[in-house]
């Protein structure tokens, strides 16, 4: 197999990677080359969206859901949880403290909750518009008309993740769909104008490296302007239950090739990274993100927005969870976005590598012999 250096050398000419390439860049087990790939993304991070991080306050506002994923805590067979929605006014009001705190941006959570209907979300979203912020929504598989509502409504993103590009894994761990039906609704928020966010998880049982190289392939086809890439982390209350959770390694290669191939993307290190390891996402920020999402649900429902367990965040007040990330930010002399952080589309022509090697890419690429002159 090819060196970490060749992969980066034809990487620098052409501004892709083969899913042999990824692969191989996934199975790296020396600690040194594993470091060296989180380095270079970082540098492609710096050198295409500069060493501004985004700041988002995600409201989780219900928790109700009437899917059945077998990964998933708040899943329609957890007879064991208890359940709670957000008033529209509720839902309000947290955004305005978010705004109030210095947020640009809000995102407003649920699972696939149809007691919100799509004209009351519409409204809430009107609500939030009127803030001055940027809104992105993230509450499921819903009627094109919805989206269509919402989207004329002010809201500017949708986060659907497929969580794996496997067909066959896909459909298991989702009973009753399909990840082709994943796909269509990817598509209908693309055409109606949405700022398109998904993503993966990293270490879902059956998953192996081409499946993830996959992954990665599938969010640069889709040109996500956002891409969400935790760690599994197994529920008590599932039927994945016991099963060996994914790890930091792993998601912090999946996030740096991630960046590598979409090097405009926005990239959090999520919450789960950080629920995985207390330093989780200090090494996301270090492997290619550019974002943090912050969890501004009120501290009585917090604990019982359960996706997965042992979720970081549960007790911490707003403020103090603010302050914590700058602190974070700041140490890795980072400054922290006053910016709404809209999203870029993925293109090639974007990519700016031109310190990425001591020499010029496309001297790189003509030693090579490829005639290429790169894009540096």
């Amino acid at each position: 197999m090819p060196s970490l250096d060749a992969i980066w050398e034809n990487y620098i000419c052409t501004g892709e990677l083969s899913r042999e390439e990824i692969v191989h860049l996934l199975e790296l087990e020396d600690n040194g080359e594993q470091a060296r790939l989180l380095n270079l993304a970082d540098r492609v991070r710096r050198e295409n969206l500069g060493d501004e991080v985004h700041l988002r306050g995600i409201i989780e506002f219900s928790n109700y859901c009437v899917r059945d994923c077998l990964y998933c805590g708040i899943r329609r067979s957890n007879r064991k949880l208890v359940r709670y929605r957000m008033t529209p006014d509720e839902i309000v009001a947290t955004a305005a403290q978010a705004v109030a705190m210095g947020f640009k941006t809000v995102v407003l959570q649920s699972g696939d909750d149809f007691y919100y209907t799509g004209p009351m979300i519409a409204e809430i979203i009107r609500a939030v518009k009127e803030m001055g912020v940027a809104v992105t929504v993230s509450a499921g598989e819903r009627p094109r008309t919805d989206y269509v509502q919402w989207r004329e409504a002010g809201a500017d993103r949708y986060l659907l993740k497929f969580e794996t590009s496997d067909a066959a894994l896909y459909n298991r761990l989702h009973p009753g769909t399909s990840l082709d039906r994943r796909l269509r609704y990817l598509r209908d928020l693309r055409e109606l104008g949405y700022q398109l966010g998904s993503g993966n998880m990293v270490g879902l049982p059956g998953q192996t490296p081409a499946t993830l190289a996959d992954d990665i392939l599938l969010m640069g086809s889709l040109q996500l302007e956002m891409a969400g890439i935790g760690p599994f982390l197994p529920h008590p209350a599932t039927p994945l239950q016991g099963t060996d959770p994914g790890t930091m390694s792993m998601t912090l290669k999946v996030l740096a090739i991630a960046r590598l191939l979409m090097p405009r993307a926005h990239l959090p290190a999520t919450t789960a990274l950080g629920s995985v390891n207390v330093d989780g996402r200090r090494a996301g920020l270090l492997a290619g993100a550019n974002v943090l999402m912050l969890n501004l649900t009120p501290l009585e429902y917090r604990s019982l927005y359960e996706i997965y367990p042992a979720k970081a965040e549960i007790r911490t007040e707003p403020a103090r969870l603010k302050a914590e990330a700058e602190e974070l930010i700041h140490s890795l002399g980072r400054q922290v976005s006053t910016g709404y952080g809209h999203g870029y589309l993925h293109e090639a022509t974007n990519v700016n590598l031109s310190l990425a090697t001591e020499k010029p890419p496309h001297w790189a690429c003509l030693a090579r012999g490829s005639g290429s002159e790169g894009r540096g």
